[in-house]
């Protein structure tokens, strides 16, 4: 009975699969209307927790059974696919690369090397290569490799920096980056072994940029001090506000002074494919690292972050490494080794979740999402700008736009008052379960953000937020 199970017949497989394209396709047609918060309640959440955390059983179970009680733990989440989900940097999931991942896994082919499955390394590759050199700009020869994410994509491109520069005496390495440097940059510094107090944060201007000027400065002055600066990272697109540092000044120093220059491009890195992302954008092109997040911009599910690089041998040259039990194992034929250029050993065959949506649907389509989300960006700034009691701080440079209560005057008692008001303004805006945003802060301010990233969210939904905000802020 329970080989059975675990081999079913093509009339149980049939069925088991209509049972879960069936609870697929509900789910997503009901988007629009679920709630974006979590509105399980407290004793629920809790029944719910603890019955999942019961170990496997004994006897087989009923799907039906079990889809019944994945549905309840569905529930009790984020909204995170649907149209009113802008908090943090959205990810909404298109069902085509859903449809690929469940084909992959069928499939269960090994993508780590080459040899294994050359077809399949190669569709891999063609998707790797079109992000490095038709995204982001690099030069022929350029590609990388699909991560699990952003972070992980980014560790590596630190080792390969670290490597590159320093060797195996990391005493003394230094990077540089700013407040609003997303936070998986420390993190990759401290995995890969370098000192926190060595990972430098270089000032901003006015307008939340790095300062080259400033990270020139600080560059001599740790080099006179006899510490060595290998990498400084600039932001194609900061989580807080979306906005992009001076990447071209920043590629300048990094050649001046003999740096890696990696870009983080997780959240913006797909608008390039767009003529207004492009030229937000310039100077990514002159990066030696890229990191980008597919499971942003270019709306795939989460669990998909790239790494692109100008040269993948230097990848090689920090990763690689072989046993004795590989000794039987086939050439390549030229393509890559992806086991050698990260530290996953194991890796599935990860391109088709990307292969398939931009082969079904076209890169047109991508782009005229992406300038879609830009337009709505765009339209959220000016609404908002329009209302007296609000402060707008910035045009988006991508598809984030920052608003808070404004001061009634300029001393530090108006705006601790207005901090107040801000998250007070927050919280009755979340109340609304069509929709949820997220805060930060900028210039020690409280701050709401409108992330407008999910290629389900529409003028429609945008439309009634905005009034939703007007009426809400009126309140106040």
């Amino acid at each position: 009975m329970n080989e059975m199970f675990l081999e079913p017949d093509r009339a149980a497989m049939s069925e088991m699969g209509g049972l879960v394209l069936d609870r697929v396709i509900d789910f997503i047609e009901g988007l629009p209307d679920r709630p974006t918060d979590n509105t399980t309640g407290a004793a629920v959440t809790a029944d719910l927790v603890e019955s999942f955390l019961a170990a496997p059983p004994e006897q087989p179970g009923d799907l039906k059974e079990l889809l019944d009680r994945l549905d309840g733990a569905v529930g009790c989440a984020y909204e995170t696919a649907g149209p009113g989900y802008l908090a943090y940097v959205p990810g909404g999931g298109l069902y085509s690369s859903a449809l690929a991942e469940f084909y992959a896994r069928g499939i269960n082919r090994y993508g780590s090397l080459a040899f294994a499955a050359p077809a399949l390394t190669a569709l891999e590759e063609s998707v790797l290569r079109w992000m490095a050199q038709e995204v982001c700009g690099l030069p022929q020869g350029s590609a990388g490799l699909l991560t699990t994410g952003g972070s992980m994509a980014t560790f590596s491109a630190v080792v390969a920096a670290r490597q590159e520069h320093l060797g195996e005496e990391l005493d003394g390495g230094t990077l540089y980056v700013t407040q609003y440097t997303h936070h998986s940059v420390a993190k990759a510094a401290r995995l890969a072994g370098l000192k926190a107090r060595h990972v430098r944060t270089v000032p901003c201007d006015q307008d939340l940029r790095m300062d080259p000027g400033a990270a020139a400065a600080m560059i001599d002055a740790d080099r006179r001090a006899g510490l060595r600066p290998f990498l400084i990272v600039g932001s194609a697109g900061t989580t807080d506000t979306g906005t992009v540092d001076p990447l071209p000044a920043l590629a300048d120093l990094a050649e001046r002074e003999d740096l890696w220059f990696h870009v983080d491009a997780a959240y913006g890195g797909f608008f390039r494919l767009t003529e207004r992302g492009r030229r937000q954008l310039e100077g990514t092109e002159r990066a030696d690292s890229v990191t980008l997040d597919p499971h942003k911009t270019l709306f795939l599910p989460f669990g998909t972050g790239a790494l692109v690089v100008r040269d993948p041998a230097k990848l090689y040259a920090a990763h690689e490494g072989t046993g004795d039990y590989l000794q039987d194992i086939g050439t390549s034929g030229g393509l890559p080794n992806y086991a050698h250029m990260g530290p996953e050993l194991t890796h599935e065959v990860r391109g088709l979740r990307a292969w398939l949506p931009l082969h079904l649907h076209g890169v047109s389509a991508i782009r005229q999402a992406l300038d879609e989300k830009l337009d709505l960006a765009e339209h959220t700034h000016t609404a908002l700008s329009r209302i007296p009691a609000l402060e707008v701080p910035r045009r988006p440079d991508l598809s984030t736009v920052t608003f808070r209560v404004r001061p009634h005057d300029h001393s530090t008692h108006a705006a601790t008052e207005a901090d107040k008001a801000t998250r007070k303004l927050l919280k009755r805006i979340n109340n609304d379960p069509r929709l949820l945003l997220s805060s930060t802060l900028i210039d020690n301010r409280q701050t709401i953000r409108i992330c407008i990233v999910t290629h389900r969210t529409h003028a429609n939904r945008i439309n009634d937020i905005l009034d939703l905000i007007a009426h809400q802020t009126a309140q106040l």
